[in-house]
C-alpha cells in the first residue's frame, strides 16, 4: 500500500465518520467529536504499535513492558470505576480506543468517553493540560437524548474502529495531514464559523514563506485558531532540512486551542506553546512580566473585531499601542501593534492577513499607518484574491513588516515599499476561488525581485506614499487598466438595424398566427 493510497483511504474513513452528526450537530461543534476521537485512535493505535513491539522482546514479562510504555512521549492509563456506595471497583480497561470500542453498547457510554478522556488528560498534563475540558460526549444539548446520544456514538466507535492508524502501517505525516484535511473540510460546511480555527491552506503557505522562517527561529502566531499556520511556518524551516525551531500561539476560543494542542501533538511538535487567552487583553506569552519577542509572527487576525478592549488599550501595561489606539469598533491595527512589538527589534519580521480597510482608513488607523511608515517598518502590501475564504468574500491584503530596517539593522538602508496586486491571480472553484502554487510562486518571485512589473508591483517611495497621504490603496501604484478593444460604432449600429428588421418580421408572424389559432 503506498503513502498516497493509505492518505486517501485514511482521509475518506475519517470523513465518513462525520456522517453520525451530519443534519444533527452544527459542523463547528461537530468537529471538535470527530477530532478528538482520531486523535484518541492515533494515540491507541500508538501505545498498541510499541506494546507489540515490546512484547516481542520481552515476552510475558508485563512489568517490564509497562515500565517501558511509561517512558513513552505519551502514557496511556489504566481506568478503575469504581461502585459510589460500597468503594469496590466495578470495572477496569485501558484508557484507549479498544477499551471504549468494546463497550460501545454501555448505556452510559458518553460518560465512559468522557471518563476517559479525563484520565488521559491527567496522566499527560504537560502536553494536553485542559484539552478537553470543552468537549463532552454525554451532551444532551450536542448529541441528543441518551438513546439516540448512545447511538450516534456506537456508530463513531464503529467509523473509526476501521482506521488502523499504527506508525508501522502509516506515517505520521499521514495522521497530521488527516487532521488538516478535516479541518479544510469543516471550514467548508461551517461556513462564516470556519473563521474562528482555519485559514485556507495556500494563503497560510504564502504567508509562511514571506515570513521567510529560519533554522533557529522562533515563531509565534498570536490568534493560532487551530494552528495551522504554525505549521505551515514549521514545515518552511523543515524543509530546509532543520527542525531547529521553537512554536507559539494564543488563541481565545477554547475549543479551538484544544484543536491546536492536539495538531502540534498529531505533527510532533509537543513542546509547542499555545496559550489561551485573548491577546489583546490578556497576553499570556510573557516571561519576567515582560513580553517574549520573536523572529517569525505571523496570524490570519479576526478582521475589523468590534469591542476589542480599546478601553484598557491606553493603559496597556506593555506599552503595545504607544502609535495610538485604534478605534474601538475596530481592532486591525491593535492585532498589527501587538504583532509589530512582539517581533526582535531590527530583526523580527511579520507577516499578517488584512482587510483592505487597512490600507486606506484614516482617523487613528491612518495615523498608526503613517507611523509605521515612517518608522521604516512596512516592507510589502500584497493584494490577493476576493473569495478565497470561507469566512467572507471580500479580497484581503498581506502586509509584511520587517523590523530588520529599523537603524541598525541589516536591512536599514532599504526605505521603500513593494505593492503587488494578484487580486486575478486565481483559478475558479465551485464555492471559493483558489490559489495554485504557480500563483503563490508569482507573488514571491516579485516579492525577492522587488522592483516593478507592468500591472502587477510597483515599488514605491516613502516620498510617493506620502504624496498619497499614506494611503496604500492598492490601485494608487499598480496600474492594472486594460485599454478596451476599439469599437466600430458605424458596424455596431448597422447590425442593430439588421436586428430591428428581423424582430418586426417575427412579430408579424407571430400576429398571423394568433390569428389563424383564434387568440
Amino acid at each position: 500500500m503506498t503513502d498516497e493510497i493509505t492518505q486517501q483511504e485514511v482521509n475518506a474513513t475519517a470523513w465518513a465518520a462525520c456522517d453520525t452528526f451530519r443534519g444533527v450537530v452544527d459542523p463547528a461543534q461537530y468537529k471538535d467529536y470527530i477530532l478528538v476521537m482520531l486523535f484518541l485512535k492515533y494515540v491507541s493505535d500508538l501505545w498498541k504499535d510499541h506494546y507489540d513491539e515490546y512484547r516481542k522482546q520481552y515476552g510475558e514479562d508485563e512489568e517490564r513492558i509497562r515500565r517501558r510504555l511509561q517512558r513513552e512521549r505519551f502514557v496511556l492509563p489504566v481506568v478503575e470505576l469504581k461502585d459510589d456506595k460500597t468503594g469496590k471497583t466495578t470495572d477496569s480497561y485501558l484508557a484507549d480506543f479498544y477499551s471504549l470500542y468494546e463497550r460501545r453498547n454501555a448505556a452510559n457510554i458518553g460518560e465512559l468517553i468522557n471518563i476517559t478522556l479525563q484520565h488521559v488528560e491527567d496522566t499527560n498534563k504537560a502536553k494536553l493540560e485542559g484539552v478537553f475540558r470543552n468537549i463532552d460526549f454525554n451532551s444532551e444539548s450536542n448529541l441528543g437524548k441518551t438513546k439516540d446520544r448512545n447511538r450516534r456514538l456506537k456508530h463513531l466507535l464503529e467509523d473509526f474502529a476501521k482506521l488502523d492508524l499504527r506508525p508501522t502501517r502509516v506515517s505520521s505525516d499521514v495522521i497530521g495531514n488527516t487532521y488538516i484535511y478535516l479541518i479544510e473540510r469543516f471550514a467548508s460546511d461551517a461556513g462564516k464559523k470556519a473563521g474562528e480555527f482555519y485559514t485556507p491552506k495556500q494563503v497560510s503557505r504564502l504567508l509562511a514563506r514571506l515570513a521567510r522562517p529560519r533554522a533557529g527561529d522562533r515563531i509565534c502566531d498570536p490568534t493560532c485558531g487551530s494552528g495551522g499556520l504554525l505549521i505551515e511556518v514549521s514545515e518552511v524551516i523543515e524543509a530546509a532540512g532543520s527542525r531547529d525551531f521553537a512554536l507559539f500561539g494564543q488563541e481565545v476560543n477554547g475549543s479551538t486551542w484544544a484543536l491546536a494542542r492536539m495538531n502540534m501533538f498529531l505533527h510532533g511538535k509537543d513542546s509547542a506553546r499555545i496559550e489561551w487567552g485573548d491577546t489583546l487583553n490578556s497576553p499570556a506569552l510573557i516571561g519576567k512580566d515582560q513580553l517574549l519577542r520573536f523572529n517569525v509572527v505571523v496570524a490570519n487576525p479576526p478582521f475589523s473585531m468590534d469591542k476589542w478592549g480599546a478601553d484598557n488599550a491606553e493603559h496597556d501595561r506593555f506599552n503595545r499601542f504607544w502609535r495610538g489606539v485604534p478605534p474601538k469598533s475596530k481592532g486591525d491595527y491593535a492585532f498589527i501593534s501587538h504583532m509589530v512589538e512582539t517581533a526582535l527589534p531590527q530583526e523580527g519580521r511579520v507577516a499578517v492577513v488584512v482587510p483592505h480597510g487597512v490600507l486606506f482608513r484614516g482617523g487613528a488607523e491612518g495615523r498608526i499607518r503613517q507611523k509605521l511608515i515612517e518608522d521604516n517598518l512596512l516592507d510589502a502590501v500584497i493584494g490577493l484574491p476576493a473569495n478565497l475564504f470561507p469566512t467572507t468574500s471580500i479580497p484581503v491584503a498581506l502586509l509584511v513588516f520587517d523590523r530588520s530596517r529599523e537603524k541598525g539593522g541589516a536591512r536599514a538602508r532599504c526605505s521603500d515599499v513593494l505593492f503587488i496586486d494578484a487580486s486575478r491571480e486565481y483559478q475558479q472553484s465551485k464555492n471559493q476561488n483558489v490559489m495554485l502554487d504557480s500563483h503563490m510562486d508569482r507573488i514571491l518571485t516579485a516579492y525577492e525581485a522587488r522592483k516593478d512589473v507592468d500591472k502587477y508591483a510597483h515599488v514605491a517611495s516613502v516620498k510617493e506614499i506620502a504624496e498619497n497621504d499614506y494611503n496604500l490603496n492598492i490601485p494608487r501604484y499598480v496600474d492594472t487598466f486594460e485599454e478596451e478593444e476599439e469599437i466600430d460604432v458605424a458596424a455596431v449600429e448597422k447590425e442593430i438595424e439588421q436586428l430591428e428588421k428581423e424582430l418586426a418580421e417575427v412579430r408579424t408572424k407571430m400576429k398571423r398566427y394568433l390569428k389563424e389559432l383564434g387568440v
